[in-house]
């Protein structure tokens, strides 16, 4: 049976409260200025200077050049929701200076990831002479190169891990590039593509306020939660200041798509960008268009905000249908035959590649291992893959390179093309070049709480201590509580047909009300009977609501144990 252990550590020369105290050195600050900086982020002293990235002096240089002799500009943007966000920082900046530049978003199902061969040749034809890639490039060799021969120079920012060979570019801003200086280097591409606007800006006097850049900071955050970079550091700051912008911020997009999806503005949390806005952002190209999203986010009309606001979400409630019954086919196929296996390889030409990554990581969360799907589109086979939480997929992509057509991603996430050849030896490779690889010494799912609370301590005075920790995230998870030998009070399922989501009502030491709440959760899915009046453990953590506008402090579910009483 599963059992989760407590952190025992503790940090007493901060001086915070006990819980903060051993929150802060779960995440590793037990030193008053560390704990410090990480509590009290400040943008001007925990940003670094743009200029230390390398490239940026020979790109600054370049664009302020293209400006200044009426040049034709292409920004050109990954489809998600980094590269969209990372597009609209862009073309706030070259809006705000009144610079016409042409915005591209190349098609997920009938482009793929990266820079394209076919869209440089329409960018020859039309005259284009500088191109700005946003979240993508790096490994773009070929379509880097035919644009630099016809005359095009391309600044490449990205933030994905470069292979051996560059590609032969005017200048790479890319933090995890060889020599690059840069101290932050798991910066998101739009937070890459921020420090290219903020050396603009102190390059060159554009007659604009002071800070301007900052009200681009919503898109940056929205970039930083979205593609799961560390929130530590710099991404910290750039999220923690994102969330303050996203809830002031005038565009008409975002106010549409808040109203949506009855969201409050002026108390967006990173839960609601990831699990509400996200989603939405990336349904565009999935389901459809993915300029769309781009659109959504960069528009100046009420109504075009709010047909795209609709259209995105309608995609997106396609987007779940589709990718459940992926899932659902995925777990009729498994059979125990693969409880040895490290990795598994399934695939199926009629499933759309674009949502493959929302099944593969649902079906490695089920599983517990590192999962490769794919599917067909055009006659092209891609994929995606996501991590057990100790392999690193690009590392093992890598180590068989010669099996895919391309490649790419980060540790934890990744995706592929595939010859029609190789997709029937894709899992014996994976599964040999898989036990020759070093294991990731983190895994994402361990079984440890941060603390023991009981019922008691469900109050708005902890949310307060616990407050400052936030924006959560990878490596700055959200705190997770145990809460041991607590009768069940009350258990009942809501949501579409009653049926689609978990509650459980305990009382504290006062005979008040303290809800859990499990999303996607049923009482039937745990590994023992849930029963009213029966005592459990429970794992969670504690969150403000602000469903129908009212401010609700509540648990939200992450596991329910059998109860082992405290002696």
């Amino acid at each position: 049976m599963k059992r989760y252990t407590v952190y025992e550590g503790d940090a007493p020369l901060l001086a915070h409260p006990s819980i903060v105290r051993k929150l802060l050195a779960r995440r590793g600050f037990t030193s008053p200025e560390g704990a410090d900086e990480f509590l009290s982020p400040d943008y001007e002293k925990h940003t670094h200077s743009p200029f230390l990235m390398k490239g940026m002096e020979k790109a600054v240089e370049r664009i302020l050049k293209a400006i200044d002799r009426k040049e034709k500009i292409v920004v050109y943007g990954d489809y998600d929701a980094d590269g969209i966000p990372g597009a609209v920082v862009l073309n706030d900046f070259f809006k705000r200076i009144k610079y016409p530049i042409t915005i591209y978003i190349p098609h997920r199902s009938d482009e793929g990831y990266g820079l394209h061969s076919d869209a440089v040749a329409e960018f020859v034809k039309d005259k284009v002479s500088l191109l700005i890639t946003v979240d993508c490039g790096t490994s773009d060799f070929e379509a880097v190169k035919k644009a630099q021969k016809s005359g095009i120079d391309v600044i490449i920012t990205d933030h994905h891990l470069p292979q051996e060979t560059l590609p032969p570019s005017y200048a790479i801003l890319n933090p995890k590039q060889k020599d690059c200086k840069y101290p932050e280097k798991m910066l998101c591409g739009a937070g890459v593509v921020f420090k290219l606007m903020q050396a603009l800006l102190s390059a060159r006097d554009f007659a604009l306020p002071k800070g301007i850049e900052k009200w681009s900071l919503d898109m940056v955050a929205l970039a930083t939660l979205s593609d799961s970079v560390p929130l530590v550091g710099e991404n910290r700051v750039f999220a923690k200041y994102g969330l303050l912008v996203f809830q002031k911020s005038p565009r008409k997009g975002l106010k549409a798509l808040f109203k949506k999806t009855k969201l409050f503005q002026t108390h967006i949390s990173e839960d609601d960008i990831v699990f509400m806005i996200t989603p939405r952002i990336n349904a565009a190209s999935r389901m459809g268009n993915p300029y769309d999203a781009f659109s959504l986010l960069s528009t100046e009309s009420d109504e075009e905000a709010n047909n795209l606001a609709e259209l995105l979400h309608t995609m997106n409630d396609k987007r779940k249908g589709v990718a459940a019954s992926i899932v659902r086919e995925i777990h009729g196929r498994l059979n125990g035959d693969e409880e040895g296996k490290k990795v598994i390889v399934m695939g199926n030409p009629s499933w759309k590649p674009s949502l493959l990554g929302l099944a593969a990581m649902r079906i490695s969360e089920d599983v517990e291992k590192t999962v490769f799907l794919w599917g067909r589109d055009d006659d092209v086979i891609r994929g995606s893959c996501r991590s057990d939480g100790y392999t690193d997929v690009v590392a093992l992509m890598t180590s068989i390179k010669n099996s895919f057509v391309r490649f790419g991603g980060h540790r934890f996430a990744g995706g592929f093309t595939l010859s029609h050849d190789e997709v029937h030896t894709l899992e014996e490779n994976l599964l040999k070049a898989h036990q020759n690889l070093p294991q990731l010494s983190e895994n994402k799912s361990g079984y440890t709480a941060d603390a023991r609370l009981s019922l008691d301590d469900v109050n708005w005075g902890m949310h307060r201590l616990i407050e400052p920790l936030s924006p959560f995230g990878l490596e700055n998870p959200k705190p997770v509580f145990l809460f041991e030998n607590i009768s069940v009070e009350k258990i009942k399922h809501f949501g579409k047909n009653g049926q689609l989501h978990l509650s459980l009502e305990f009382l504290n030491s006062q005979n008040s009300r303290v809800s859990a709440i499990g999303f996607f959760m049923k009482k039937e899915d745990f590994s023992f009977p849930i029963e009213e009046r029966k005592n459990v453990d429970l794992v969670a953590s504690l969150e403000k609501s602000m469903f129908r506008g009212f401010p609700e402090l509540r648990l939200r579910i992450i596991d329910v144990l059998p109860s082992i009483a405290v002696s």
